[in-house]
This record gives C-alpha cells, structure tokens and sequence, in this order.
C-alpha cells in the first residue's frame, strides 16, 4: 500500500519549519483567485480586491509563525483576508451605482435640457464589474465545489449592490454563509465571536438583503443566451423599438460613471427618441462576453468612414420573467480589466 500522501497543513507546516517561502508561497497561491472573488464580495472593487489579495498573502507569510495546522490553510487565509477587508471598509466609502445617488429619470421627467454626452463623475467609488472569464472555475479543492466559490447568484451586480447597504460585518457573515456555504460556528471561529452573535447578524442581513433583491427565480441560460442575441442585434440594426420591446415594463437602464438612469421602459424608450442609436456616428458591432456571471455585449462604434471599430462601452444584462429586466452599462474607463480588444 503506498503512503497516504501528506496533507495541506502538514505541507503548509514543513514548508515554515524550513523557512521556504517559496514553497509556502506556492500553497498560498493556489487559493488566490477564490481569495480574490470573496474580497470582491466584501468590497465592491476589483482593483481593491487585487491589492487586498496581495496583502493577505503577505501578510500569512509574515504571520506564519501563528499557523499550527489546527484549522484549515484555507480558513486560516480567509481569515486574514476577511479581517483584511473589514479594515479596508472601516476607512473606505461604500461602492455604489447611479440608483444609489441620482433620482431615476422617467417616463414624466422633463428632459428639455437632456445632454447626448452626460456628465461623467468619476470620482464617486463606482461598484466595479467582475470580468466574466476570471469567474471559471478556480477551486483548488474537492472540498470547496465551484457551486459555493462562485455561485451566480452572489456575484451578480444586483446582489453587490445590495451588499453594500450592510454593515461591514453583517455583510462578512452574509458572504461567508450563504455565498461561501460556511457554518454559523465556522464563520463565529472566523471573526472570533459566538454562533449566536453570526445568526442574529445573519437574520439582520438576509432581511436587508430581501428588501433590495428581485424576487423570482434567475433565467435559464439558454432564455439569457437567447436574449442576449436579439440585444445584440437589435443594436447593430440601430432599431430602437425592437430594443425597448425586449425590455420589461419596469426595466432600469444605468451608466456609470454618470450617475444617470432610466426607470421604466417608458423612460427608456423616451432616451432612444431623443438619442437614437444612428445619432453616435456609425455603426454599432457588438461582441457577446460576461460579466458577474451576467451575459453581456461589448460595444464597438465604428465611424463613418473609419474602416475599424472601437470599444465604446460593456453592457451588463439581467434577466427575468422573459425579458431584460435591467442593463448597466459601464463605460470604457471601467473595463481595463477586461480581455476585451480595443478595437474590432
């Protein structure tokens, strides 16, 4: 019978025992990208998550020391990475989108001063999209299975943005039990408190949460695929009634970095009146991607008399009930993490 081959922790142990960092470094990588997602989660951020990744791994090296093998490396890593997060939102504003800082313009708003170039103001802390081929599976483990690292559900934009409405440490026990699938007495060892204090945090959070999510359940992906490609074509067609058609009757359409949005298919269908699709100045190709788990389309404008066309914008659907129940539109300054091509 050949040897049982030694575990994670008892690797993690020999490898501080020898002083090898490199080695120690190796183990730690391997969870890098679920660590990335989870600080995604907490902070809304992207850009964030990456420089919160960095620092948890450093900082396991430096606290290796600690590591007695009594819990799970990779608890042990979430931990740090949690308690990490935790001080990044004490001193960090929340993330928001354009429903969370402008009135909505609808179908009755009176738009006579209406831009067809709205004011962008990027200084506000934006929720930044997730790019979608980074969302494949990652887990190192058949102990953690893709379905609780990454879960559709609790990557979409929607539930990031409702996030960002708990406190921090109501939304750290909200993302590691129902987004990680952990249990109340794991989290509590986590974040050093009782099982009681995580369920009464987790009651409180998970009624926040209902009270800012859409009821219903998710599309299949075929409906979304299927959706995604009358988008697409509606747009390269510049045909804005089979648009707004695909819309339903209470759909939102938002633009960060302008803290503009429409409520109602009223209001959208009023915006392509007044800035049709033929107004940008050429024609619209669009390529199908992701984005939190979310099917979406990569603009691409290519002007009149230009023989190429450049990436413009990424426009994030969600959908419901048989129709596009909401599209966030991000503009190109938000995309430099995507593997989009800047021009087509």
């Amino acid at each position: 019978m050949s040897p049982k081959p030694p575990s994670e922790e008892a690797a993690v142990r020999s490898a501080i025992r020898a002083g090898d960092e490199a080695a120690f470094a190796g183990l730690a990588e391997r969870y890098r990208r679920q660590l990335h997602v989870h600080c995604y989660r907490m902070l809304g951020s992207f850009d964030d998550a990456e420089d919160l990744v960095q620092e948890t791994l450093l900082r396991a090296w430096r606290a290796r020391a600690r590591f007695e093998g009594r819990s799970l490396f990779r608890t042990w890593l979430y931990r740090i990475a949690t308690n990490a997060c935790l001080k990044a939102l004490a001193r960090a504003p929340r993330r928001v989108l354009p429903q969370d800082v402008a009135p909505p313009v609808t179908a009755t708003t009176d738009v006579s001063n209406a831009r067809s170039e709205p004011p962008w103001a990027p200084e506000i802390p934006w929720l930044q999209p997730y790019p979608g081929h980074l969302l494949e599976p990652a887990a190192p483990r058949e102990t953690e299975p893709e379905s609780t690292a990454v879960s559709r559900e609790t990557i979409e934009l929607v539930y990031l943005a409702a996030l960002q409405h708990l406190p921090a440490r109501q939304r750290a026990i909200l993302i590691l039990c129902d987004a990680l699938d952990w249990s109340a007495k794991e989290t509590a060892g986590l974040l050093g408190t009782s099982v009681a204090s995580v369920n009464s945090a987790l009651q409180r959070a998970r009624a926040t949460m209902r009270t800012r999510l859409p009821a219903g359940p998710r599309a299949p992906a075929g409906e979304e695929a299927a959706l995604l490609q009358r988008f697409m074509d509606a747009w390269e067609q510049a045909d804005g009634a089979a648009l707004t058609a695909l819309l339903s009757d209470d759909a939102r359409w938002a633009m960060p970095p302008a803290p503009l949005w429409f409520d109602g298919r009223g209001a959208i269908e009023m915006l392509f009146r007044l800035f049709p699709i033929t107004a940008l100045g050429g024609r619209v190709r669009m390529v199908p991607t992701s984005a939190n788990g979310q099917p979406a389309a990569a603009a691409y404008l290519q002007r009149h008399g230009e023989s190429i066309g450049r990436l413009m914008s990424l426009n994030v659907l969600r959908i419901a009930g048989g129709a596009i129940a909401e599209v966030t539109t991000f503009s190109l300054a938000m995309l430099r993490r995507f593997e989009l091509p800047p021009s087509l």
